[in-house]
């Protein structure tokens, strides 16, 4: 006979439970699509595909709410038409009534830690590269509806602008490209009537390689210039269209981030500025070095190698170098073929996103010595790091290299530039080390969290004999408003590090404790009813 009970008290609830489900997982999955939609412009196939990713996301907040509702409903509703009171009549206790609420917890708690190590991640990389694959119809859609598109990268923003977009060329005509640094300022600008678009796609981001035919360049910073070349490539990172967070990390991945933060991409990118900055500063002092002492400098390449001499060199940019007139540059090619080039603007820039970079000389409209020719701005890349300067930063792994004493490896304090950057950079380590222990233990609590308030929904129920939709979702807040306000408030004080981490961990399991002292006293004075 009790089983037979609990199977219909059972059905009773787990059908209210998947109604409840279907409709809230509806509701919160088109309102997260929302942002995707407006900010990038998705298409309609898109939005429907992005619909049903994020469908398994939600879920991680619906089962918890969803059952919390039902089993408030169904209990109230039982103590309402007196089936509760009867049962007590027949000699069943009130602790045996509430075993399938009970088992609908517990397998809700287990369901709710699987989705928010496991699953929620997986689908939320999943929607990612759904909305990497569509980069390029994003880049145009956007082009072709607004005129202009941002596109984020690591060391600041491009602005594009286009007067019409052709998608099936994948061709951009009347174009301004502005790029930016991280403080907004404007570093160099680039118009053209014509521009072809390219996507590599690369394991964490989108690579976007514009040919741009028939520019003019403007630069700007300690000596701004500007002229005009035939032929240009622009090369930019197509941001991540979701952030790479910890909140979207599995746990083997927390637990690896946590044993190597250079696994953290966020964290690598900044190692990896950090490191190409310290770089340019050992390059700077090395030419400095070896223009004191009245000699010239070299960079041997694949291609091309040159020697060059100059007045002095000064930090400017990140990662660049501008060399102060004259300038005076050899250079020869793999036959052996030299030439002398002249100019009285010239930068260095050292390659960033890698810990390998490769070395750019810029010359800004040079003539050659030997014909007076005068060329466009004539760059040559592809020029390996000289050996002294590489011999200062293998030894140590890089992660120590950039997070450590600076100023002894370059003898002398490092530029405002390099300073600030290992400031951000330090801050990121300590910010992504509290992330995922507020991560790790907000997720613990609210999967557990949802055993007590549960069978807290279930007491007050029975206690309130309402099976009103409204008694129902008034007693199902106020549990679910305790653990998520503990579990909030103490994940913020754990990632501010302000009071202490512990605080905010004891904060959020104070919560849970709440709640199982909450859920005793309930069921105690059940039991005396």
């Amino acid at each position: 006979m009790v089983f037979t009970l609990h199977r219909y008290m059972f059905r009773e609830i787990l059908r209210i439970f998947v109604l409840a489900t279907v409709a809230l997982t509806l509701i919160l999955s088109l309102g997260m699509i929302l942002q995707p939609v407006q900010k990038f412009g998705v298409g309609p196939r898109q939005a429907v595909t992005i619909l049903f990713i994020f469908m398994p996301v939600t879920l991680t907040f619906v089962l918890p709410m969803a059952a919390l509702f039902a089993s408030a409903l169904a209990y109230g509703r039982f103590a309402g038409d007196n089936e509760i009171d009867a049962c007590r009549a027949s000699g069943i206790g009130a602790m045996t009534l509430i075993y399938p609420g009970l088992v609908l917890a517990v397998l809700v708690a287990i369901a709710n830690l699987v989705l928010s190590f496991h699953v929620m991640p997986y689908f939320v990389r999943m929607a990612e590269a759904s909305l990497k694959s569509d980069a390029k119809q994003i880049l145009f859609r956007n082009l072709q509806r607004r005129g202009y598109y941002s596109i984020r990268s690591g060391s600041g923003s491009f602005l594009i602008y286009a007067d019409h977009a052709d998608l099936e060329q994948d061709t951009l005509y009347g174009i301004v490209i502005v790029q930016t640094s991280k403080t907004q300022d404007v570093r160099k600008t680039t118009t053209a009537d014509e521009a072809r678009v390219k996507f590599d796609s690369q394991k964490r981001f989108n690579e976007v390689r514009l040919t741009v035919r028939n520019c003019r360049q403007m630069g700007s910073g300690n000596e701004p210039w500007e002229g005009t070349v035939g032929l240009l490539p622009v090369t930019m990172e197509f941001e991540s269209l979701m952030p790479d967070d910890i909140k979207f990390k599995r746990l083997d991945q927390m637990k690896r981030i946590q044993a190597n933060l250079m696994l953290f991409d966020p964290v690598a990118r900044l190692v990896r500025e950090v490191y190409t900055q310290y770089v340019t500063e050992l390059l700077a002092q090395d030419v400095n070095e070896a223009i004191a002492s009245g000699g010239s400098y070299e960079f041997k390449g694949t291609a091309h190698s040159i020697r060059f001499s100059a007045r002095r060199c000064e930090l400017r940019d990140p990662a660049a170098i501008g060399l102060m007139p004259p300038v005076v540059v050899e250079e020869w090619d793999g036959s052996g073929r030299r030439r002398r080039l002249v100019c009285t603007k010239a930068e260095i820039q050292v390659q960033s996103g890698t810990f390998d970079p490769k070395v750019t000389l810029y010359l800004h409209n040079p003539s050659v010595q030997e014909t007076g020719q005068s060329l466009v701005p004539y760059g040559v890349g592809d020029l390996r790091l000289p050996e002294a300067v590489v011999r200062r930063v293998d030894p140590m792994p890089v992660l120590d290299l950039v997070t450590g004493d600076l100023a002894s490896g370059l003898k002398r304090p490092p530029s405002a530039i390099l300073a600030r950057g290992q400031a951000d950079l330090l801050k990121k380590i300590y910010r992504t080390k509290k992330d995922i222990q507020a991560e790790l233990n907000s997720r613990l609590v609210f999967g557990v969290g949802c055993v007590p308030m549960i069978l807290i929904g279930i007491g007050l129920g029975i206690l309130q004999k309402g099976g009103h939709l409204l008694s129902a979702f008034g007693a199902s807040c106020v549990p679910a408003a305790v653990l998520i306000i503990s579990i909030v408030s103490g994940k913020h004080l754990t990632q501010n590090g302000a009071v202490g981490s512990l605080t905010g961990i004891g904060i959020m399991w104070g919560g849970l404790v709440f709640l199982a002292l909450l859920a005793a006293g309930i069921y105690r004075k059940l039991q005396r009813g």
